[in-house]
């Protein structure tokens, strides 16, 4: 691993998934997730995909190390937060980078999240069913 002056840091989240992520200039391209590979981790293409998505945008893969360490959520939560702290990190490798990835929508928060439940109610917006007599 490289000095701690080069190793970037920032934090992504998306609903209840939060996830922390070093990225390391000059790297080989390795992308861990949780101690795995990033191939094992998410286990679909779609998944990977969302996740390595700031570095396709802004044509960088394979030249940064990833380490991400993601807790909460689900599947998709996950791999939504590792991709918003991945834009923010390279946002601070590189300032010129922000205009690309802000024009995909990837430094954005989605502040989307789950409904809770109401009393009385069986659901969030479910209601029992009504009988007229």
């Amino acid at each position: 691993m490289s000095d701690a002056a080069t190793v970037l840091r920032a934090t992504g989240r998306r609903k209840r998934a939060s996830a922390r992520v070093r990225l390391i200039p000059n790297g080989s391209g390795s992308f861990t997730v949780n101690g795995k590979e990033m191939e094992t981790y998410c286990y679909s293409e779609s998944l990977a995909r969302v996740a390595e998505l700031p570095l396709v945008t802004v044509d960088k893969k394979g030249q940064f190390d990833v380490i991400a360490l993601v807790q909460g959520g689900g599947p998709n939560g996950q791999a939504e937060a590792i991709s918003h702290g991945l834009a923010r990190a390279l946002e601070k490798f590189d300032g010129e980078l922000r205009q690309p990835l802000k024009k995909a929508g990837l430094l954005k928060r989605d502040p989307r999240r789950r409904e809770r439940k109401k009393p009385g109610q069986p659901g969030a917006r479910k209601r029992f069913q009504f009988s007229k007599r």
